[in-house]
């Protein structure tokens, strides 16, 4: 199997916005900012799953592969007012480039995580939208998943618990660490959705909370008989 190409990110102006995208996976000729919109996959019969949820998030199969795209929303009482909408601070704030600089960081140390494709924003005054697209990762089942077929053991949690530590040690924050943003595949364990994630000095005070938001997520899924310990 050939190696993949070194991760180099371009930035490609729009008449509302900008791109920032992969060079080292799609040349810039090539790059079309319809590829961010589910619709233009549907037309092309290349639409392999279509969620719903905040997220708003689309698998498409692309010439380069399949693809996960996923829109920015809010959650929240905030989304009744925002919905998808972002207050303007900067390119380099918005929520697509933030986690693809941050994607792109954590690959390059060689960390589990989906290789970015590309993001956008596109600006309308004060605010701006937001999209990002990423590698899919075939053949993985999310924790929640297997937890609800009672597919975890006692490796599978050790799996996990390795890869969370890892991403810990290289410092990098996870916003929303749940059973939901962890997949595992026959070999590996990938943490997703780095969403207003970043990179901070490691230090046990903000890891154990990543841990305990994961335990509740795990109680909640019942992995836990009598709280949160029932998984460490």
């Amino acid at each position: 199997m050939a190696q993949a190409k070194a991760i180099e990110i371009r930035q490609q102006a729009t008449s509302d916005g900008a791109i920032l995208f992969d060079a080292g996976l799609v040349a810039q000729a090539e790059f079309s900012a319809d590829w961010f919109e589910p619709e233009y996959w549907r037309t092309q019969n290349a639409a392999r799953l279509d969620a719903g949820g905040r997220g708003g998030v689309a698998v498409v199969q692309s010439p380069h592969g399949a693809w996960v795209l996923r829109h920015y929303r809010r959650g929240g009482m905030v989304a009744r007012v925002m919905g998808d909408r972002y207050l303007w601070s900067g390119a380099e704030r918005t929520r697509g480039f933030a986690e693809l600089r941050l994607l792109a960081e954590l690959n390059r140390r060689g960390l589990d995580v989906p290789r970015p494709v590309a993001a956008r924003y596109q600006r309308h005054g004060a605010h701006y939208r937001a999209d990002l697209i990423t590698q899919f990762i075939d053949g993985a089942q999310t924790l929640a998943q297997r937890l609800r077929s009672g597919d975890v053991d006692a490796r599978a949690a050790q799996r996990v618990g390795s890869a969370v530590a890892r991403v810990h040690n290289e410092g990098a924050y996870h916003a929303d660490l749940n059973a939901h943003n962890v997949l595992l595949d026959a070999q590996r364990v990938w943490l997703l959705d780095f969403d207003r994630g970043e990179l901070r000095t490691p230090q046990r005070a903000w890891q154990l909370d990543n841990l305990a938001r994961m335990r509740r997520s795990l109680v909640k899924l019942g992995a836990a008989q009598d709280g949160e310990r029932a998984f460490d």
